[in-house]
């Protein structure tokens, strides 16, 4: 199973905060939010890692380079580029993941190691076209709420909260097939990952919801206390 990471953000509102590093290299709990995932992908038996990072930040760029000059990344792609929108950096790494099942974020999710094992181990043996991450902890300023059934299937995507229990934690396990559908949205001009998840619904894919108990995102410089705290709290 492959594993990939949208590390092209520019960060631009930690930067107004006064953090000075790029998204990728912000430490949580000492460690960098991109290596934690990737010790998280490796313990996770991942057979490879792809990595879109920002051309125009070439900090995060170089520190991937020092990792593989040292012989520490010999499982890591990396494709250097900037893109318009999170769904564009997913349609840069897609040609590396056409041939078997992988795991999709981006560098700032911060979730339990425990549950996230338990996940992928989950996708490996189900029957899904895809497995997404959510959870009932909204700490979001556009939370993307996801309607189940009874069994936990996916039925829709929604801007607003209807009857829905569970949003979006941003991690998406899918299956090959699941490019077919990112290649039909950019060809329509649909840019947002959350359409591309409504897509997969139109399209026909079985999608299960895997709920976490917590899943945070580094958006503002007030959130790296609030995942430092998560994590030592477990």
């Amino acid at each position: 199973m492959k594993f990939a990471i949208i590390a092209a953000g520019e960060g631009s509102r930690l930067q107004q905060e006064g953090v000075e590093l790029p998204k990728p290299l912000v430490k949580v709990c000492g460690e960098a939010l991109i290596d934690r995932l990737i010790r998280i992908f490796r313990k996770n038996n991942a057979k490879e890692i792809v990595i879109i990072v920002n051309q125009l930040n070439p900090l995060t760029e170089q520190h991937i380079l020092k990792l593989k000059e040292a012989g520490l990344a010999s499982d890591i792609r990396m494709v250097v580029k900037t893109t318009p929108s999170s769904m564009h950096s997913f349609a840069e790494l897609a040609p590396y993941l056409e041939n078997e099942e992988f795991c999709l974020t981006t560098v700032d999710t911060i979730f339990n190691e425990e549950e996230f094992a338990k996940y992928i181990a989950y996708f490996k043996t189900c029957n899904y076209d895809g497995c997404m991450a959510v959870t009932n902890y909204i700490d979001d300023e556009k939370p993307l709420y996801i309607g189940t059934d009874s069994d936990l299937n996916i039925t829709g995507f929604y801007d607003d909260k209807r009857t829905c229990e569970y949003i979006s934690g941003g991690i998406y396990c899918l299956r090959p097939n699941a490019l077919s559908t990112l290649k039909h949205c950019l060809e329509q001009g649909i840019s947002r990952m959350r359409n591309f998840q409504r897509a997969l619904v139109t399209d026909g894919l079985r999608l299960k919801a895997c709920p976490f108990s917590k899943i945070l995102d580094v958006d503002h410089a007030s959130d790296i206390a609030k995942a430092e705290s998560f994590l030592t709290a477990q």
